[in-house]
């Protein structure tokens, strides 16, 4: 175990001694904490802070060492000892001000997620004032560690829509900073700022309006609860102020951090902005490119029941290092889940950490992401599939998601779309040749029973023909389909599956709500695609005159489904193959 930092050696003469003191004790924390063992409820952890690997993951360079070593030094605790942070906050700094071969950031942006309660204000309040007086520029390396030096002109910004929300941090200071600290730093404190080295230095609270933040040229910034931005209170043009103020900045040296609790989907905040651009950037299936986001959070599993008997355990579970959090089954935090006044979405959103479906959602994410918990594997070469693509031209996606007859899993093929930051200037079209080259190696890897393919309307602009008609007349000819389109009106096509038909809608609506029941019933698997899997989470439920099916949440809205209409229609090829196939017994088999 760590020796308290509180007992002191008895010889620590200067500074730099006392740094190396700190740092030594920080070292050895880490080296001695390992991720607990008896959690009843294994956490979704989202970031590096809590990986392992034999030992924590750590970066290979960082100035985090030297910014851990001056809060202990510089500021104190509530009980007036010197500041320590948890391994779990320790971790988190070490990775913010991580640097590459070259002294550049590894993140300019960070987000910090976690439960109410866990201490995010007192990070970003010792963050504000390492920002302020501590080595968090990068300045040369001595062998191959980095050096830093102070910001000779740090201006900090704690900015939140309303002054409640900054109070939470700025009340912080009077008793973080000592007296020793304040002589040596010239620093005064005010209610709304703090100035040092004869007004040099500046940590600001800040909830103006968009039009009095831009133009700033601040070194560091804190957005506070940032699942409470949005449009209707400024929050996405003060963002987009903010963003543009730090890009600008010399060298792009200006950084930003969220802190904030768990978002509530659909609402449009900066906080759901944030955690779907990160999402976009992660695995082969990205469609953004990293842009230098640390995000971390740590959320309870999409099973952990919201009960007084299980809520401790949970809470417990995604509590961290937080030993302060009053997890007891008769604790505060219990009491305030058991509060018939609290929604349980708002419970498991400040308590659990979790992202909570909005109450029109088709399907929850964490019953999404359990039926991904490993990814189920690809289909070996020939497996018996189904395919079907949702067929667009420009704006919407076109997606082609296939089905196994025997399991019943879901795979993506292919997912198309308008790839994130595309100039709406230049028109973007789905490549069709991609489409046709996916198609046709899937039905050579696989045992492809049936390709339906719904092809929209849309035209295209030189020949005038509708725009997916001549590649399904082309597949067609491709083999000979055991399961042609189900015949509409006068029309037979063994790969056209128009969804505007009365009979394919019906059939479509009622299979969407029979894949919900089995989403929830965990009767499939999927391959943990990031495409289909946002798709899936846009997905709203429709009802019509059909029944209750899946569409986007509003008519223009960019948060698209396509992928999860094509996976509902897989799962339909199959279970109408199931219904004409029966099992020897004479029941049909279902999934």
């Amino acid at each position: 175990m760590a020796r308290a930092r509180s007992a002191g050696p008895a010889l620590i003469t200067t500074a730099e001694s006392e740094f190396a003191e700190i740092i030594a004790w920080y070292e050895e924390q880490l080296a001695t904490t390992v991720p607990p063992v008896d959690l009843e409820y294994e956490p979704v952890k989202i970031g590096p802070v809590w990986q392992w690997d034999n030992g924590w993951v750590l970066p290979e360079h960082t100035l985090g060492w030297r910014v851990l070593a001056w809060c202990g030094k510089w500021l104190r605790d509530k009980k007036g000892q010197p500041w320590q942070f948890t391994p779990e906050q320790t971790r988190y700094i070490l990775w913010y001000f991580a640097v590459d071969q070259d002294g550049d950031w590894l993140y300019h942006s960070a987000v910090l997620q976690r439960l109410k309660g866990w201490g995010k204000d007192p990070i970003a309040a010792c963050l504000a004032m390492a920002a302020c007086f501590a080595e968090v520029a990068f300045d040369h390396w001595d062998g191959d560690r980095p050096i830093g030096r102070e910001e000779p002109n740090a201006w900090v910004q704690i900015i939140a829509v309303s002054q409640e929300q900054t109070k939470n941090t700025m009340k912080l200071f009077p008793s973080l900073v000592p007296a020793e600290t304040r002589a040596h730093f010239g620093i005064q404190i005010g209610k709304l700022n703090v100035y040092g080295l004869g007004d040099t230095r500046q940590i600001e609270a800040v909830t103006s309006s968009p039009l009095a933040i831009e133009g700033g040229r601040p070194t560091q910034v804190f957005r506070c609860e940032t699942q409470n931005w949005n449009s209707s209170n400024g929050g996405h043009d003060m963002a987009g102020a903010l963003e543009g103020n730090a890009a600008k900045s010399e060298a792009g040296a200006a950084r930003m951090m969220d802190i904030c609790n768990a978002y509530r989907p659909g609402e449009d905040s900066v906080g759901e902005r944030m955690r779907e651009a990160y999402e976009a950037t992660q695995g082969e299936d990205s469609i953004a490119m990293d842009f230098g986001l640390l995000y971390d959070s740590l959320e309870a599993p999409p099973e952990a029941p919201l009960t007084a008997e299980d809520a401790p355990a949970v809470v417990h579970s995604i509590a961290g290092d937080s030993y302060w959090l009053d997890t007891r089954p008769k604790g505060r935090i219990v009491k305030s889940i058991l509060n018939p006044a609290n929604p349980p979405s708002e419970s498991r959103r400040k308590w659990f950490n979790q992202v909570v479906a909005t109450a029109d959602a088709w399907t929850t994410p964490q019953l999404w992401d359990r039926l991904g918990n490993p990814p189920a594997p690809a289909p070996p070469e020939g497996t018996e599939v189904f395919l079907f693509l949702d067929g667009s031209k420009s704006d919407d996606p076109t997606a082609l998601i296939g089905c196994r007859l025997d399991t019943g899993d879901v795979f993506v093929v292919g997912i198309w779309e308008r790839p994130a930051n595309w100039d709406s200037k230049r028109a973007w079209l789905v490549d069709r040749a991609d489409v046709d080259g996916r198609v046709r190696r899937a039905c050579a890897r696989w045992d492809v029973y049936g390709l339906w393919c719904d092809p929209s309307d849309a035209r295209d602009d030189e020949s005038g023909e509708l725009y997916w008609e001549p590649l399904c007349d082309d597949w067609a000819e491709i083999q000979d389909w055991r399961l042609p389109a189900v015949k509409s009106g006068d029309r037979q096509h063994p790969i056209i599956w128009d969804m505007r038909a009365p009979r394919h809608a019906a059939l479509h609506t009622e299979h969407a709500e029979r894949t919900v029941t089995d989403i929830k019933d965990g009767a499939f698997r999927h391959d943990g695609n990031k495409r289909l899997r946002a798709h899936v989470h846009n997905a709203r439920r429709r009802p019509g005159k059909y029944g209750v099916g899946l569409g986007k949440s509003g008519r223009g809205s960019a948060k698209k489904v396509d992928g999860a209409v094509a996976m509902v229609g897989a799962r339909l090829m199959r279970k109408i193959w199931l219904i004409a196939n029966p099992e020897p017994s004479g029941e049909a088999m279902f999934v």
